[in-house]
């Protein structure tokens, strides 16, 4: 059996809920024998074949954006970030400027975790950001470009968001019921969805709703 020809994956948004999955799925891949990571702090383990790049998203080096597929899971909230400027910042500017920095470097695919409900025409501003960033990334003609929208995730979060704890506590409660799209969703799931799809050599732009996702 002849293995595929490895890769780099850079990964930013390591330490969030679906980041921290990813990476780990990455190193333990044989698809990839380099996975970067943009940190702005150093991640509480290490693999071989894990690389942390400690980085300035504020100014961004384009030296080191270099890598075959980018996958983006970077998100905060407005509480966390401060103001609605500082949140837009993290999820629209940042990603933004990777991809472009990446595509001059030549990556091929680029994939990115937005959300369930994501349209730039959205009165609801966090759906309107995620919409935002996903029109934006998409005429920068990446040959790949993989879109995940989650519903509310399920997972273990190093960061207090009680918020969130209490909605996916009710979520647990009453899924079996709600239709599969508006489902609470593992972290993990969308983690491993978007290694697959980025092994299966798609071409154009992919959105992956999710109840798509549910099924990985």
């Amino acid at each position: 059996m002849t293995l595929p020809i490895q890769k780099t994956a850079l990964v930013l948004g390591a330490s969030g809920l679906i980041g921290d999955s990813l990476t780990h799925y990455l190193v333990e891949s044989t698809f990839y024998s380099n996975v970067k990571v943009l940190v702005r702090k150093s991640l509480s383990w290490q693999h071989p074949r894990l690389q942390q790049i400690q980085f300035d998203f504020k100014n961004p080096n384009g030296l080191l954006i270099q890598a075959n597929d980018i996958f983006c899971c970077l998100g905060t909230t407005i509480k966390k970030a401060g103001s609605k400027q500082a949140f837009r910042q993290v999820d629209y500017q940042y990603p933004i400027d990777i991809a472009r920095l990446g595509l001059a470097n030549g990556a091929q695919q680029f994939a990115i975790v937005t959300a369930m409900g994501a349209d730039p025409d959205s009165r609801i501003f966090y759906n309107k950001i995620k919409g935002e960033v996903e029109r934006d990334l998409t005429v920068l003609n990446y040959p790949t470009f993989l879109i995940f929208r989650p519903s509310l995730l399920f997972g273990n979060r190093t960061e207090n968001r009680l918020g969130e704890r209490l909605a996916a506590g009710a979520m647990r409660l009453f899924n079996p019921i709600i239709p599969a799209k508006y489902r609470g969703i593992e972290a993990d799931k969308v983690a491993n969805a978007m290694l697959q799809t980025t092994q299966q050599d798609l071409m154009g732009k992919h959105v992956f709703e999710s109840d798509t996702l549910q099924d990985f």
